[in-house]
C-alpha cells in the first residue's frame, strides 16, 4: 500500500486554510492545519511531515522567523513559503532563511499543486533512512517504532525524544537540548517533565527482557547505547570516570 504524503499547512487565514487543505486532500494528501507559528513549531517536531506549506504573514512570530528557527533546530522538512510580498528582496530573504520554494499570492491552486509535487519528488531522493540501534528501530516517516520486532506505542513527545537520542546514538544528549528541541522551553521550566517522559519512554523501550538502551549520564543528560557500551566497561575493577557516570534509572 502506498503511503499518503503528509503536509503541514500553517496559515492564519482560516478560510484560505480550509480551501487549500480541501484541495490538497482531494489530491490524496493528508493535511494537518494550524494557524500560528507556535502551533506549527510544535507540530513540525512531533510529526514526520513530508512538506510544510508556510504563510509568511502570521500573527506574532511570522513565517520567516519560524522557517529560520526550524532550520536552526535541525528540521530538514521541505518548506514552501506563501506570501503576498513579491519584491525580489523578499523572495531572496525567504529562500535564504531555509525555504525551498516561494509562491506569491494570489496564485492558482494548480500552480501550488505543481510546486508541492515538485518539492515532494525532490525530497523523495533524500528521504531519511530508518534509525536503528541493536534491535530498536524508528522510522521517521511512518512514525513506527519497533523493539525486538514488536511495535511500541509512543506519545508524540516520547517519539520526539527517542528520535533525538537515536540520531545521536552513543552520544550524550543534554537536558537543555531536549528542552529546546522537544518543548521549545528553557530547562528550568520543565526539568521534572523531562524526567517523567524519560521514565515512561524507558518503561516502553527497555521493558524486560530487552537489554537496557536508555542511559542516564549523571550531571550531563541521556544517552542511547547498549549497556556494555561505556557503562559496562567500568563494571569490573578500575572503572573510568566516564563509565562511572552512567547509570540506568
Amino acid at each position: 500500500m502506498i503511503r499518503a504524503m503528509r503536509i503541514l499547512l500553517i496559515e492564519d487565514d482560516r478560510k484560505a486554510a480550509r480551501l487549500l487543505a480541501r484541495g490538497l486532500q482531494e489530491e490524496g494528501f493528508v493535511v494537518d492545519v494550524v494557524h500560528t507559528a507556535e502551533e506549527g513549531d510544535e507540530e513540525a517536531f512531533v510529526v514526520a511531515y513530508d512538506l510544510i506549506v508556510l504563510d509568511w504573514m502570521l500573527p506574532g512570530k511570522d513565517g520567516l522567523t519560524l522557517c529560520r528557527d526550524l532550520r536552526q533546530r535541525g528540521c530538514k522538512t521541505p518548506v514552501l513559503m506563501l506570501t503576498a510580498r513579491d519584491a525580489l528582496s523578499d523572495r531572496v530573504a525567504g529562500l535564504n532563511t531555509g525555504a525551498d520554494d516561494y509562491l506569491t499570492k494570489p496564485f492558482a491552486f494548480d500552480e501550488l499543486l505543481a510546486r508541492v509535487r515538485a518539492l515532494l519528488r525532490r525530497s523523495e531522493l533524500v528521504r531519511p533512512t530508518v534509525l536503528a540501534l541493536a534491535d530498536l528501530s524508528l522510522d521517521p516517516m511512518s512514525q513506527r517504532v519497533l523493539r525486538g520486532g514488536m511495535v511500541l506505542e509512543l506519545t508524540h513527545k516520547e517519539f520526539a525524544i527517542l528520535q533525538i537520542l537515536l540520531r545521536h546514538a552513543g552520544e550524550v544528549v543534554s537536558r537543555s537540548r531536549l528542552a529546546e528541541q522537544v518543548w521549545k522551553d528553557d530547562l528550568i521550566a520543565i526539568d521534572n517533565l523531562i524526567d517523567v517522559h524519560i521514565s515512561n519512554l524507558r518503561r516502553k523501550v527497555d521493558a524486560p527482557p530487552a537489554a537496557p538502551l536508555i542511559q542516564t549520564v549523571r550531571g550531563r543528560g541521556f544517552r542511547l547505547a547498549p549497556a556494555d557500551d561505556g557503562a559496562g566497561a567500568g563494571a569490573g575493577a578500575g572503572a573510568g570516570a566516564g563509565a562511572a557516570s552512567v547509570a540506568h534509572a
